[in-house]
């Protein structure tokens, strides 16, 4: 079974810039969405960006449009998170996550398979 590893999180200010990574195991053939979620403390976790693997076309939520931009390196087997112009409300404990079969991406959690083991990013006032 595919693996996920993400890193690149840490404790930054307000305005700081961050990249997340998530790097796959193993290469996987077919349709799959892979997306970003992000669970703050006695919140829900909730979906941030995703990029459809084969075509690329992506998808982010609202309030992180015109500051995080999600991308992938084939190459690699990599996913990318930059995220700039980082504020408080964006900490929390960033998941990585596979949808396999499928090229729609969503935001409903209980709709992907794999789960990375998550990476802390914490934005000080």
């Amino acid at each position: 079974q595919v693996q996920l590893t993400e890193s690149g999180g840490g404790l930054v200010q307000t305005g700081d810039s961050l990249r997340l990574s998530c790097v796959a195991s193993a290469r996987t053939v077919g349709r799959y969405v892979m997306s970003w979620f992000r669970q703050a403390p006695g919140q829900e976790r909730e979906f941030v960006a995703g990029i459809e693997w084969r075509g690329g076309s992506t998808d982010r939520r609202d309030s992180v449009k015109g500051r995080f931009a999600i991308s992938r390196d084939n190459a690699k087997n990599t996913m990318y998170l930059q995220m700039n112009s980082l504020q408080a409300e964006d900490t929390g404990v960033y998941y990585c996550a596979a949808r396999f079969g499928d090229q729609n991406i969503v935001g409903d959690p209980t709709s992907y398979q794999i789960w990375g083991q998550g990476t802390q990013v914490t934005v000080s006032p």
